[in-house]
């Protein structure tokens, strides 16, 4: 079901909300500045990082509501609200009318829920959104990823502002889904498989990227797909001293061993320079479950009769699943050597057509040639496409034959996603906004000529 409002009509008591200082106790040169005019961006931005929608108990409910009361604020946006499964599971879509709505539209897509945050690590308490003197905005999700979220609409707002009558050739449709960080089951995938998305004739797709370390913006064109594996082993229980085969123990590391050596081999190709991190099967051991509890321990002198170890994998889309599903049936877990195992495959492997998951990053992709020339126009520049190393929601869009490249516009800035003293630097979320100016502007104009004639159309606006 599903709610749809026309804006920008917003109760007086949200506009006051909005115009509110951040509740910050202490002050520096830079919070002074921001308090001082909640019209502007970094303040909008930091009042967004302060609502807490980590995990397990994200608070949906207000980042939606502060979103869409933002929107509000925007000339000629739309939005809706969609509850695909649970009412505490809402989804906000805001749309900006295309003056030929014909025409396939562009999703910009960003995922309302953050990771969970351990406040003793941080030098600011990670939902406070502390700004420090140096210009570092200190949050969880700070660059994973309300930072484009914010983008979003604020690059949509300066457009507007700029030109008051300006309406864009496409449709453009920004979607805030939740859920994403753990698996965007019931988020995304429920999206794309619902007759609202249907309806937006989506035709193109931005998702999420991460930070670059260098002054070139990185672009993903597709991510690699998790499988979580456990292994489990059984064998009869002996005591501590004896040696005897098919041990569960034995037969578990035999196992461990072998994988090991798989993942060895494929961690060289990334340390000799042949292979990206991303371009590599990746298995790493999360746990391993053996042994009888005591009292102070576990008993030493008992070997159990069963074990178990568990494995997250990471499957680029070149890579053949059922080629690794006879792996692990063959080698890692035989059935013979009293073994057994469980896949829990998180998201799809190919596209409706069987294909890769992966969006064409060369001249048979017009929209790959259109979003370079809006870089371009933003004087920035590409880095070589990326398979990225996890995962995001834009393999549900690919799964549909949708192109879909994961961007966010973070150059020069630590790769911080999950980890503890998350933050973006002001000064790189404000050139983000003019960077998605850019790429609105020049991606809702494209109406299929070429890209010489783009060219010349942009020129003129």
């Amino acid at each position: 079901m599903s709610t749809r409002r026309r804006l920008p009509f917003i109760s007086a008591a949200i506009l006051l909300f909005l115009s509110l200082p951040p509740p910050l106790s202490a002050t520096n040169s830079h919070d002074q500045q921001h308090q001082n005019h909640e019209s502007d961006p970094i303040s909008r931005f930091r009042n967004y990082l302060r609502i807490n929608t980590a995990h397990p108990t994200p608070n949906y409910a207000a980042a939606v509501n502060y979103l869409t009361a933002f929107a509000a604020t925007i000339p000629t946006l739309y939005t809706q609200t969609l509850y695909l499964t649970t009412p505490d599971k809402p989804l906000l879509l805001v749309t900006w009318p295309g003056s030929n709505p014909s025409l396939p539209a562009i999703l910009f897509n960003s995922h309302l829920d953050s990771v969970p945050a351990e406040p003793s690590k941080w030098l600011h308490h990670p939902f406070a959104a502390h700004l420090a003197g140096d210009g570092r905005i200190y949050a969880r999700g700070a660059q994973d990823d309300k930072c484009i979220g914010m983008q979003y609409l604020e690059a949509i707002r300066e457009l507007k502002k700029s030109n008051l009558d300006y309406t864009p050739l496409r449709t453009v449709h920004i979607s805030y889904v939740p859920e994403e960080e753990i698996g965007g089951f019931d988020g995304m995938m429920k999206f794309v498989e619902s007759r609202e998305f249907k309806e937006l004739n989506v035709g193109f797709v931005l998702d999420e990227g991460q930070a670059s370390v260098s002054d070139e913006f990185r672009v993903f064109y597709a991510d690699r797909s998790p499988w979580h594996l456990v292994i489990k082993a059984r064998g009869p229980p002996g005591h501590g001293s004896r040696m005897y085969d098919d041990g569960a123990m034995e037969n578990l590391m035999k196992s461990v061993e072998m994988m090991m050596k798989f993942r060895e081999s494929s961690f060289d190709l990334v340390r000799a320079g042949l292979a990206a991190n991303s371009e590599v099967i990746s298995v790493n051991p999360v746990f391993l479950n053996a042994g009888i509890r005591s009292n102070d321990g576990f008993v030493m002198n008992l070997q159990p009769s069963e074990a178990a170890a568990g494995f997250d994998i990471r499957l680029p889309p070149t890579a053949d699943p059922d080629q690794m599903r006879r792996r692990i049936a063959e080698e890692w877990a035989p059935v013979w050597r009293n073994m057994t195992y469980e896949i829990t495959e998180k998201g799809p492997l190919r596209d409706y057509q069987g294909l890769p998951l992966m969006t064409a990053t060369d001249d048979s992709n017009p929209w790959w040639t259109v979003f370079n020339q809006a870089i371009a126009a933003a004087g920035g520049k590409l880095a070589k496409p990326e398979i990225l190393a996890s995962t995001t929601d834009a393999r549900f869009m690919r799964q549909l034959g949708i192109p879909t490249l994961g961007f966010s516009p973070m150059k020069n800035t630590p790769i911080l996603l999950h980890d503890h003293n998350e933050f973006l630097q002001d000064t790189v979320y404000l050139d983000g906004i003019k960077v998605y100016e850019h790429i609105i502007r020049v991606l809702s104009s494209f109406d299929g000529d070429s890209i010489t004639e783009l060219q010349n159309k942009m020129s003129r606006l």
